[in-house]
Formats: structure tokens, sequence, C-alpha cells
């Protein structure tokens, strides 16, 4: 009776031990990818409805698909053509908006696939993919191609111009991406702040 009881303890213990041993590891995997993710995190929750455990599993998939890509190299001419082709696309915005928007979501599919991400064909492959590496700075592209494949006001096209030039930059210098600082803007690779995008006025205006 004696021997039986102590073995009923000892499997009680053990399980509990595994159960908290579990939960742990839950736990250290969650904030693991709340920190990889940041806010790609919060906006995974927030599409399944404040599930944390759905969007867990969806960030954790993301992670074993596209988690051992290797970023291919530009070389210097590459990265000039890049730039050159993103000033263009900047200047253009101020006479048409849209026309720069598609082709500034254009430019980032392919400078995205140059660097070894998958086509910009399958546009959500290729933003999940790219969240695992740049995660802070996707927000800007999904809001260009949406605004690229959409309609949108030209407010909302230059807001969204200005916020892809983060993921722009990070996969042109080829530098690790970290979290933007709130109070500067992305640096443009040369330690100066990119120039603000020129917003488009009525005919007529004096501003």
């Amino acid at each position: 009776m004696m021997i039986a009881v102590i073995i009923a303890v000892a499997v009680m213990g053990l399980a509990i031990l595994l159960y908290a041993g579990r939960g742990r590891t839950r736990g250290s995997g969650g904030q693991g990818l709340k920190r990889r993710f940041g806010p790609e995190y919060v906006r995974a929750v927030a599409e399944h409805d404040g599930d944390t455990k759905a969007a867990e599993q969806e960030l954790g998939k993301r992670v074993k698909e596209h988690g051992s890509l290797t970023q291919q190299a530009l070389s210097p001419a590459a990265r000039e053509r890049y730039r050159t082709r993103w000033a263009a696309v900047q200047e253009q915005f101020v006479a048409s908006p849209r026309q720069a928007v598609t082709e500034a979501d254009a430019l980032l599919a392919r400078l995205a696939r140059d660097r070894g991400f998958p086509d910009g064909e399958r546009f959500e492959d290729q933003i999940a993919a790219l969240s695992v590496h740049h995660a802070h700075y996707v927000q800007g592209y999904r809001s260009m191609h949406a605004a690229a494949h959409g309609p949108s006001g030209t407010e909302d096209m230059r807001e969204a111009m200005v916020e892809s030039r983060s993921l722009f930059e990070a996969l042109v210098t080829g530098d690790p991406a970290t979290p933007p600082r709130p109070s500067a803007a992305a640096p443009d690779g040369q330690g100066k702040a990119p120039r603000p995008l020129p917003r488009r006025h009525a005919k007529g205006s004096s501003t």
C-alpha cells in the first residue's frame, strides 16, 4: 500500500512538472514571437480576433517556412539603379500619384525578389517571408500594395509611399532590420533622413 501511494505521488509530481514545463515553453515561444515580429505580432492577433494562440501558430508557420531564407546581396551598381529609380518614382508622385504608387509597388516586388525573397507575383507569400526578416517595415509595403491595387485617396497614397521607404532602404542597404525610432525617420543608408515626399497641391494653390 505504501509503495503504491509513493508511486502515485511520484507520477502526479512528474505530471505537474511536465505541465509546467510545457507552459513555460509556450510562454517563451510567444514572447519570442512577440519580440521578433513586433507590430506584425499585434496585427496577427487582431486579424485572428484576439486569438493569441491562432496568431502565434500563423507566425510560427512563417518562421518555419521562411526563417532559413538566405538574403542575396546586391551589387553596388544594382543598389545605385534601385536608388535612382526610387528617387524618380518619388518625383513622379507630384504629377501622377496613382502611377507613382503602382510603379513603387512593382519596384519593391522586384527588389525583394532580387534579394532572394519569393516572387512578387504571389504577394501574400512575399509579404509573409519579408515579415520574418523585416517585421518592423512590412506594413508600409502592405499599405502601398493596397493603394496600388484598390481605391485610395492621394493623401493615403502619399503616406503609403513614405512608410514603405523604410523597407526599401533595408532591402537596398542589406543592413539588418531594426525597429525604427518613433521620433526619427528611417535612415537612407548614408546617415541622412530621407526627404519627405512632396504633397500634391490643387491648381491655383499658392502653397
